[in-house]
């Protein structure tokens, strides 16, 4: 490895912007499966394991739509097996058909401190930061059991069923951020809520403040009482959102999508008031672009977004596909690291 990971108190102090680090802290591995590059998978994770990563990823054990676990057969989103034929898209599966089942869906909620929530496998305890996922938070989850299209009407339609489910799941979120903390000693966790399209959010700012903002406020200081950051993944243009988030006290926001929403007035406007996951265009320029325009836009990210207080991590816009050559993915890495150090020199 060129360099060994940044120490927990160096991640804690650009994530609160109280410093940047000795170079500007890398997590691309974590958007990177080896086993998705087919013919290229040895040489993906020697070029992994060339460069440092620069915190502990430990994914919770959420429960799934309609599978259980053998020791647990309530430990499930539905009470019921999945009536759907294998290949329908997921955003068109209707979990949650009617919402005469939300009674009897709320009864038999699954419990957060089933056993298997936390994994048996996590790394011990050291100098790492430390940083449990999990995916589908609110808007997510949502449309993952009501259908994409149901999800969109509900808030006008049936707002007191949405209400009811989104409170039951930030109950269910709490405890396992509690568990996070007291049994893995997490420093933060990391979730996802794709709020935005390509072109604009999903929902307005009004729908967003009555069914998505009290929720997120509650859950996000609930981890700040912990003592751990709270780390979102959000894709398309939530530009409309970003006063809330920072307002409700998000800590880290990924990606700032490339093409979706300008970085420069991202960075201008709100660089000093969250920590910026920037993630590397995935759509253009990894798979299309030379080894050469990857670098290039490695230096127009820090340049735009690195800052003497910290603030800034770079990572993958989300994750890679098996078309990405890897001689680009060797370029992201090394120029991430390299002029990385380079930036924080200037700082210090």
């Amino acid at each position: 490895m060129l360099d060994k990971p940044l120490s927990r108190e160096e991640m804690i102090r650009v994530v609160e912007g109280r410093g940047a680090a000795r170079r500007i802290p890398i997590a691309v591995q974590h958007w990177v499966s080896p086993s998705a590059m087919g013919q290229n998978e040895a040489e993906c994770r020697r070029i992994l394991e060339t460069y440092p990563c620069d915190f502990e990823k430990i994914s919770f054990r959420i429960p799934d739509v309609f599978t259980a676990p053998a020791d647990d057969p309530s430990y499930r989103w539905m009470n019921c097996d999945n009536p759907f034929p294998p290949g329908t898209p997921l955003d068109a599966v209707s979990a949650i058909e009617d919402w005469d089942q939300l009674d009897g869906i709320l009864a038999d909620f699954p419990d957060p401190w089933y056993p298997g929530l936390i994994p048996e496998d996590a790394p011990p305890v050291g100098d790492r930061y430390r940083v449990g996922l999990w995916w589908y938070w609110l808007f997510e989850r949502f449309w993952s059991l009501r259908g994409m299209e149901n999800a969109l009407c509900d808030f006008y339609e049936n707002p007191e069923q949405v209400h009811r489910l989104f409170r039951k799941l930030t109950d269910f979120y709490k405890v396992m951020l509690r568990r996070g903390r007291e049994e893995l000693h997490l420093d933060a966790v990391w979730t996802s809520d794709d709020i935005g399209t390509q072109t604009a959010p999903f929902f307005s700012p009004k729908i967003f403040r009555e069914f998505f903002k009290p929720y997120y406020q509650e859950l996000v200081a609930y981890a700040h009482e912990l003592g751990m950051h709270f780390w979102l993944h959000c894709c398309g243009n939530i530009l409309a959102f970003l006063p809330d988030l920072i307002e409700i006290g998000v800590d880290v926001l990924h990606p700032i999508q490339k093409y979706t929403m300008d970085e420069r007035e991202v960075a201008q406007k709100y660089g000093k008031d969250l920590c910026i996951w920037a993630g590397f265009d995935v759509q253009r320029i990894i798979p299309y672009g030379t080894p050469e325009d990857v670098r290039r836009e490695v230096r127009f990210l820090l340049d735009t977004y690195a800052r003497p207080e910290g603030r800034l991590i770079l990572a993958a816009g989300n994750n890679m596909t098996p078309d990405t050559p890897m001689e680009s993915l060797e370029a992201l890495l090394d120029e991430a690291l390299r002029y990385g150090e380079e930036v924080c020199k200037r700082f210090h």
